[in-house]
């Protein structure tokens, strides 16, 4: 049967036309493999699959992935986390891409973010959500007061004012979560006159998330990411403690949201 494989204009860009034409000949491409987003196995002789190049500063995987999980992409990581994926990614389900030269590591500085995952219950259902604080008062690029604009400027951004968890935030399209090898990598957000996503925020080590997270991400192919002022929820050790403290920062005017499809969806 053929196979049913995406191989998006970025991957093949960077493995070339040869090696992207014998994965879709069928010539290099398993025909099972664990998804490297939900972990679970898949078929691409039976179901749509997606080619995920993980490009790190001087190696780069190619992995797969349930189309309905991530699509086809390249994905920019460090060193450091590609070592870990080559080791955790079933072996029949990644190997080494042809050599490519390295690729040019970013050096953008992002501010100090504190990302808490969590399982969030609006309207009698569960749904996956990440909570960011700063670790300290985020200024307007360009200023130097003391004033702390982190919420304004991502309401400029589009984010938008929560004042209760009655409902589930818009979605915010442009932005994204990335998870892949079952693990959280970053948050994407638009790239500069229309270019590829760029992380706004983006994890020194891939962020372990629960079964039940991941699961309520390929459920509803998106996540729930609120936001608030430093000092205002705090590193809280149970769902329902986390839940209190979203709760309170959006009665005091001090909590904003939107709903983040998966990375590329």
């Amino acid at each position: 049967m053929p196979r049913m494989l995406d191989v998006s204009d970025d991957v093949r860009a960077e493995i070339g036309d040869e090696e992207a034409d014998r994965l879709l000949a069928g010539e290099s491409a398993p025909g099972s493999y664990d998804c490297t987003s939900c972990r679970t196995p898949g078929d691409c002789e039976q179901e749509r699959t997606s080619t995920v190049l993980f490009i790190g500063d001087e190696t780069a995987v190619l992995a797969f992935a349930h189309a309905g999980c991530l699509p086809s992409q390249v994905v920019k990581v460090t060193e450091e986390q590609l070592q870990g994926a080559v080791k955790s990614i079933h072996a029949d389900n990644a190997r080494p891409a042809p050599e490519q030269a390295a690729p040019e590591k970013a050096t953008s500085e992002q501010a100090v973010l504190g990302v808490t995952s969590g399982l969030i219950l609006i309207a009698g259902e569960l749904h996956p959500a990440l909570v960011v604080e700063p670790t300290a008062p985020i200024a307007r690029p360009g200023t130097s007061g003391a004033g702390d604009d982190f919420l304004p400027l991502l309401i400029e951004q589009g984010f938008m004012p929560v004042t209760e968890l009655s409902t589930t935030p818009a979605v915010l399209h442009g932005w994204s979560v990335l998870l892949a090898m079952g693990q959280l990598h970053a948050v994407l957000q638009p790239g500069t006159n229309g270019g590829r996503p760029v992380a706004w925020w983006q994890a020194h080590q891939p962020l372990q998330v629960t079964e039940g997270w991941r699961t309520a991400a390929n459920k509803h192919q998106q996540v729930l990411m609120f936001a608030a002022p430093v000092g205002t929820i705090g590193r809280q050790p149970r769902e329902d403690l986390l839940r209190d403290a979203l709760d309170k920062a959006a009665a005091n005017g001090q909590l904003v949201a939107a709903a983040l499809p998966l990375a590329g969806t």
